[in-house]
């Protein structure tokens, strides 16, 4: 790809060096945090988060509900912006609040209205002088400086990895406390594997499959906006367990699909679903290594980071890169986005 350096590209680029730094910062804060939600024991957890942020909130999803076994529900801001309808239940319970600027008026209210039914607020959030930081009763700053570009990329990365340490503490997992004091290499080597292959055959789609399952599904997620907003095509992320029922039969020969195959126990079925895509004639191209990536026509190469958790975070700055590099070779500037701005206001 060309390497023109674009704000987008710069600010992905760091990625590594802030995850690292994060984590170094944040140890105190986080061991006190767990520690005071693990004395909480809350009956289940909630979310408050749009756009990539609510991707993160995805992830955090799937690391409560499979590591702490905690049931999370993701709210709509629009349950206390519009209907004025926050749970009285929302009192013992724990509320993760996911931001890069902290100033979207409808995740304040949201947070804001969480609190006063009595939920503990944990925020997660770059801007830590900004309004949803004052609400918080534990602030874990993302700590990915100034973004420039719409397109969020570091501060997206610097949230799972503070959620991966959020979960971490809780759970008391040493496996992945030592994965995460890697995170730094292990995102280093995921910038700088080669995903270029998937440039021409996504620069001709009009629309797209993202698979994902388990851990990925919110990396596929992330991954399909940024199609849309960088490279302005039409994407959508399902997890491969749920593809069949119903967009499967919009797939034909030629369509692309790009799929990130999990390296834990989701990977059961899943090389399965992209061999049924490939005897249609659809062009797959995976994201991963080993027997479950076979069937792809493509097969991009994934940095090994020893741990699910830290594969899922790796994928994504991988394909920040490709994503980029198509934007731009698809005649489009990845730091502007027609109609998009940094902060969006949303009743």
């Amino acid at each position: 790809m060309n390497e023109t350096k674009s704000l987008m590209f710069a600010e992905a680029a760091s990625a590594p060096t802030i995850a690292a730094a994060q984590i170094a910062a944040n140890r105190d804060l986080v061991r006190e945090a767990a520690a005071h939600l693990r004395a909480l024991d809350p009956p289940f957890a909630l979310t408050i988060a749009r756009g990539s942020s609510d991707h993160a909130a995805a992830f955090a999803k799937l690391l409560f509900e499979t590591r702490l076994r905690l049931p999370v529900v993701s709210q709509a801001p629009s349950i206390a912006t519009l209907y004025k309808a926050t749970s009285p239940r929302l009192a013992g319970t724990a509320v993760l609040a996911i931001s890069q600027s902290g100033r979207s008026p409808d995740l304040i209210e949201t947070a804001r209205a969480a609190k006063e039914a009595g939920a503990r607020l944990i925020v997660m959030v770059n801007d830590e002088s900004s309004p949803l930081a004052e609400l918080a009763d534990f602030l874990i700053p993302l700590r990915a400086g100034a973004e420039r570009s719409v397109a969020a990329t570091k501060s997206f990365i610097a949230s799972l990895v503070a959620i991966a340490h959020l979960v971490v503490e809780w759970q008391q997992d040493a496996a992945l406390l030592a994965a995460l004091d890697g995170i730094g290499p292990a995102l280093e080597a995921a910038w700088a594997q080669d995903w270029s292959a998937a440039v021409e055959p996504l620069r001709a789609a009009q629309s797209l499959l993202v698979l994902g399952r388990g851990i990925t599904w919110p990396i596929a997620s992330e991954a399909a906006l940024k199609f849309k907003e960088t490279a302005q095509i039409h994407a959508e992320a399902f997890s491969s367990a749920e593809v069949a029922h119903g967009p499967m039969a919009l797939v034909g020969a030629g369509d692309p699909i790009l799929a990130f195959a999990p390296t834990d126990a989701a990977a059961a079925g899943f090389g399965e679903r992209l061999a049924a895509f490939a005897e249609r004639g659809a062009t797959v191209i995976a994201a991963g290594e080993g027997e479950i990536v076979t069937p792809a026509a493509i097969r991009l190469p994934v940095a090994d980071a020893a741990h699910p958790v830290i594969d899922a975070i790796a994928m994504i700055q991988s394909f920040y890169r490709l994503a980029e590099g198509l934007a731009r070779a698809c005649g489009h500037d990845p730091d502007r986005p027609p109609f998009l701005s940094k902060v969006t206001r949303t009743l």
